[in-house]
């Protein structure tokens, strides 16, 4: 049998070898074989994604995701989180059941994203300017299901605090939400 390659020679014979000095260096490990070099594949370089943080109100516990939009306000105008509180406290549920994001404070982040951080299993859209980025239409005061989560887009609270007609429409709406 005749091979080029010296590793080969570990796995036909079986026996120690043993090479006189001259002879060595054709057959250690370090000699060239005397095929073309294969290329070598580029190493791969790990890719760190940074994990998005969010300043929310609530505990988000039972995966209701309330959107806001008030510009130089960490989350909402005082007014507003009370009337929502006590709206949430009609369908039985406390603030640290649900997770409130200023989307003004976010606005560089998608939906996808803020649906993967969350898990919302219901939520609620407070006016057009509450939008995520790259969020499908929804139509005003119509609950519509995206995926698993039930999605109500509705007023703002400012639209909706000198019209009684409107915060009926919205009551009526979250009612079924």
């Amino acid at each position: 049998m005749k091979t080029e390659n010296p590793a080969a020679l570990h796995f036909i014979l079986q026996d120690d070898i043993f090479l006189l000095n001259q002879d060595r260096e054709a057959y250690s490990h370090t000699a060239l074989p005397t095929e073309q070099p294969v290329p070598q594949a580029a190493p791969l370089v790990a890719v760190e994604t940074k994990q998005v943080e969010f300043n929310y109100l609530g505990g988000n516990k039972k995966n209701f995701l309330i959107t806001v939009h008030y510009p130089g306000i960490d989350f909402m105008a005082d007014a507003h989180l009370t009337a929502l509180q006590n709206t949430l406290k009609r369908l039985g549920f406390e603030l640290d059941d649900v997770a409130i994001l200023n989307i003004a404070n976010h606005i560089e982040v998608d939906h996808d994203t803020i649906s993967s951080f969350f898990n919302p299993k219901k939520m609620l859209l407070m006016g057009k300017s509450a939008w995520p980025k790259n969020v499908s239409s929804l139509k005003l005061n119509e609950q519509q299901t995206q995926g698993n989560c039930a999605m109500l887009f509705s007023f703002s609270f400012d639209e909706m605090m000198d019209r009684n007609d409107y915060k009926k429409a919205f009551w009526e709406q979250m009612k079924l939400l």
